[in-house]
């Protein structure tokens, strides 16, 4: 049985684990030196941030020269869009902290602990062409259309990425492509006021689905939440079909 959550929507530390998760790329900016972009950026467990490095590159170079003190740093990461929209840009992150090597000898028991949860192939270049930094986070930022928030840090400790983030592009690429009818029966529920432009489709979690407004003069965000929150592809199937008010309807699944 699914728990009813409190919340109709992501949390904001839920937000920044989810992005973590399903991003690429971030740039690290040292003063001084060009922004380095990273291969691996991963939470630890204590609200940590394990980043992968090319291993010649500034920060590598200048995190050992620091020891433990730390080297002063921001890390910005970018939450795209998964379709191609006007505006792709949906979010952006900054991490202000203290970055610090990995001992040699603990970079294969650390990547096994990030495989557990984020098999990324860049794991599989730690110790050749990539080193492991750890960034001791002093600040988080998040800045969307709605303005810039400050994320308590201590809330980034206990946030889960959202369960369908890293299928978000796939899952959203093939419901514009081959499902588009399911697509326009859902907006023909919408208000007519707010039909007005091109909707596309924005983000999908556990709470709804999230669409795009682009009109001539401005854009417009706008969510349609779920009858309640979903955590697996069979009770978001479900959802869907009862946002299209078609209970039997299973095209959907990727």
């Amino acid at each position: 049985m699914t728990t009813q959550s409190t919340y109709t929507l992501p949390t904001i530390a839920e937000r920044v684990r989810s992005a973590f998760m399903r991003a690429d790329c971030s740039m690290l900016a040292i003063d001084g030196t060009n922004p380095i972009a990273t291969t691996l950026h991963h939470f630890d467990c204590f609200g940590g941030i394990l980043i992968g490095v090319p291993e010649d590159c500034a920060a590598a170079v200048l995190a050992w020269q620091a020891g433990p003190v730390g080297l002063p740093v921001v890390l910005e990461l970018t939450d795209a869009a998964p379709l191609d929209l006007r505006e792709p840009i949906r979010s952006l992150i900054w991490v202000r902290g203290q970055l610090t090597p990995i001992d040699t000898d603990d970079v294969a028991d650390t990547a096994i602990e990030i495989a557990a949860t984020n098999p990324n192939e860049a794991l599989l270049d730690l110790g050749h062409t990539t080193s492991l930094l750890h960034l001791d986070p002093a600040s988080v930022v998040v800045a969307d259309a709605s303005g810039a928030e400050i994320v308590p840090l201590h809330t980034l400790i206990g946030a889960h990425p959202d369960p369908f983030c890293r299928m978000e592009t796939r899952w959203l690429r093939h419901l514009e492509s081959e499902h588009a009818d399911l697509l326009d029966s859902i907006i023909s529920k919408l208000p007519p006021s707010v039909r007005e432009g091109r909707l596309r489709l924005l983000g999908l979690d556990r709470y709804g689905l999230r669409l795009r407004i682009e009109r001539e003069d401005h854009d417009k965000d706008i969510r349609i939440a779920f009858p309640q929150p979903v955590n697996t592809p069979d009770e978001l199937n479900a959802a869907m079909r009862i946002l299209v008010g078609c209970p039997h309807f299973n095209g959907t699944r990727t």
